[in-house]
């Protein structure tokens, strides 16, 4: 099956200011595609409404997932059909480790429709270890990671790697990765892109939401779109997000 995310004419308001002014974009299965734009065009806005955050009011448009109408759709509802976002500032939870905030996370988007039970059984402790030692390893990150609490003292780079087993665990049909490279030095954007492709799939599609060019050097997508005043002004190939632009484009 093709997935396929569709927006159509989406406009937003946060705090009642209209941030997404008919903000339209398909993303096929397989494909990546970079979203670009200076500050408070609407990149993290389109992320946030897209995952269902509250304070992010839909006025008009539609968002659909295979054909599914996801705005009507609780956040859990979303992660189930498919849909994922790593988000720009991980929140911090000391406590819980990365491990059992994964567990936790997987059996509830893998959780059975129709179960009327208020908690999600887990996945049983020897295949989730398998799995994730797997993944792990297919992402070079140590196996002392997944120990540590869920970004609690973790560096940028960790904090964004955190983010992407998460997506590599969850394996979702359309992620959305919201300024993954924001903050990281050379060493950790290496690190992180490195990641990114190794989850690269016919089956998986990306939107990368990025401020700057240099993401796109280590991860060649498909298609880049430029977001200005809560519209994509311009569309292209690879070779657009290498143009010279005012503004943090550049």
């Amino acid at each position: 099956m093709n997935d396929e995310l569709v927006i159509r004419d989406l406009r937003v308001n946060v705090a009642g200011g209209e941030i997404l002014k008919g903000l339209s974009l398909t993303v096929k299965s397989g494909e990546i595609h970079a979203l670009m734009g200076p500050n408070g065009c609407g990149k993290s806005t389109l992320a946030n409404t897209l995952m269902g955050h509250p304070n992010y009011n839909v006025d008009s448009g539609n968002v659909t997932l295979n054909g599914i109408d996801i705005l009507e759709l609780e956040p859990d509802e979303r992660a189930k059909l498919g849909l994922f976002l790593a988000f720009q500032y991980p929140t911090a939870i000391p406590g819980v480790t990365l491990a059992n905030f994964l567990r936790m996370a997987v059996s509830a988007v893998r959780a059975i429709d129709g179960n009327d039970s208020t908690t999600n059984p887990l996945v049983p402790m020897r295949e989730f270890r398998k799995e994730l030692r797997e993944k792990m390893k297919k992402l070079a990150v140590d196996d002392s990671f997944a120990r540590r609490y869920l970004n609690d003292g973790l560096s940028g780079g960790e904090k964004k790697r955190a983010e992407i087993l998460q997506l590599a665990m969850l394996e979702p049909k359309i992620a959305v990765l919201d300024e993954t490279d924001s903050g990281l030095d050379i060493d950790a954007l290496k690190i992180v892109s490195n990641t990114i492709n190794k989850m690269r799939s016919s089956n998986r599609s990306m939107l990368l939401i990025t401020h700057y060019q240099r993401l796109l050097e280590y991860v060649e997508p498909d298609f880049v779109h430029v977001l200005y005043g809560g519209r994509i002004v311009q569309s292209g190939d690879k070779e657009l997000a290498k143009k010279p632009r005012t503004g943090r484009l550049q």
